[in-house]
């Protein structure tokens, strides 16, 4: 009997866990980071196929294969400057490349929004600058790649590795070799953000938020590249109406295919709606280009024409927020620190001079300093289109008093 007893017990409690015991949820896929120095394509394979493994599932008892599943890829950035260049172009073209091969498991869809509600993940992407972890070796590429669930905004799989620089074209594409800002804010910042998150936690608010903005205006960039500057300043003027419209991408692009349109006004008008979302955000670097050595503007009218009226909408500007601001010049890591240093600080003395001279009323509330090649974006010492972001002028909100 009691043998029978502990038996039924034995039995009833078995039976009891099981009905209890809860599903466990599927685990969460581990980020795979690989910090060997490869060659570009190799270094772009590695990164792909570390994604891919984080989403491989086995194919459901009676059938063959897994459904393909849609990516759209929001296009791939330098995450130190913000820009696309050449080298993230191709990134993203190697990416694509390898996600839509015909033994992937994923089709790669047009970043377009109709396509949002079609595919399941989102694919961001980004390269970075770092110092090589061989002495005496050039900087390397650390590339980050991240896949997020389009319906509920959770990152399902990062993945990272390192690319040599074996002469990859940094040249920023047209529209950001034609602008005349930083173009990195909140939003950019927030897409930088979730290329780096891990799988299992969500995607930057300020950027997923505005995907559906982030189709249109890369469909405008891609039309700006391709000199259809009517397109593009018809598709930028539709991103700004759009909720989240309000982005330094967008505002200066309806001023940059303004100003190729020979629109002067539009152009000056949407400049000044750059530098008033600039200065909120307390965010605003300016490419004034100099001829070398000294504080003259760069002689060629194609690049320096548009500046007095830059300079104009930022004195306007900021005398109409009634802020105190720093003039802060930047110089590129050509020649020594102290030279730098000192040509730096006489380049935002003479834009300050400037300025002062647009609204009298910014003479106290502003101040000149010079930080030289300390706080490079790109640092390559070029002295061209490459390195630009790193002679610019930043105009940095101050306390007053």
């Amino acid at each position: 009997m009691m043998i029978r007893r502990l038996s039924a017990c034995a039995s009833l409690l078995l039976i009891v866990a099981g009905c209890a015991k809860p599903t466990p949820p599927p685990p969460i896929p581990a980020p795979t980071s690989d910090t060997t120095e490869r060659s570009f394509d190799e270094a772009a394979t590695v990164a792909t196929d570390g994604l891919v493994a984080q989403l491989q599932k086995p194919p459901a008892p009676g059938t063959q294969t897994e459904a393909r599943r849609g990516v759209v890829i929001d296009p791939m950035v330098d995450a130190t400057s913000g820009q696309q260049t050449g080298a993230t172009r191709l990134l993203e073209q190697r990416v694509a490349d390898r996600l839509g091969s015909s033994s992937s498991q994923f089709d790669v869809m047009p970043f377009q929004v109709a396509n949002l509600s079609k595919a399941q993940y989102l694919l961001t992407g980004t390269m970075t600058r770092i110092a090589s972890s061989q002495a005496r070796a050039p900087q390397v590429f650390q590339i980050n790649l991240a896949l997020t669930d389009l319906k509920d905004g959770t990152v399902v799989a990062q993945a990272s590795s390192r690319a040599r620089d074996e002469g990859l074209d940094t040249n920023p594409t047209p529209y950001y070799r034609d602008s005349p800002i930083v173009v990195k804010d909140k939003v950019v910042d927030g897409y930088i953000v979730t290329s780096q998150t891990p799988p299992g936690r969500p995607a930057d608010p300020v950027y997923f938020e505005r995907v559906a903005t982030a189709t249109t205006v890369s469909e405008a960039t891609v039309a700006y590249n391709n000199d259809s500057y009517q397109d593009a300043l018809a598709l930028y003027q539709n991103a700004a109406a759009k909720p989240g419209g309000e982005q330094l991408r967008v505002l200066n692009g309806i001023y940059l295919a303004s100003w190729k349109l020979g629109r002067a006004n539009d152009a000056e008008d949407a400049f000044g709606k750059v530098v008033a979302l600039g200065l909120s955000s307390n965010n605003l670097g300016v490419k004034f280009l100099f001829n070398p050595g000294t504080t003259n503007f760069w002689s060629d009218s194609q690049v320096s024409g548009p500046y007095s009226f830059w300079l104009r909408q930022i004195a306007r500007q900021a005398a109409v927020a009634k802020v105190c601001m720093n003039v802060v010049g930047h110089t590129s890591l050509t020649g020594s620190q102290a030279y730098n240093d000192r040509l730096s600080l006489q380049r935002a003395a003479y834009i300050k001079k400037r300025l002062d001279t647009e609204a009298p009323e910014l003479a106290s509330r502003t101040k000149a300093s010079g930080m030289g090649f300390r706080e490079n974006l790109v640092g390559t010492g070029t002295d061209d289109a490459r390195d630009a972001l790193d002679r610019r002028v930043e105009f940095k909100i101050a306390e007053c008093g």
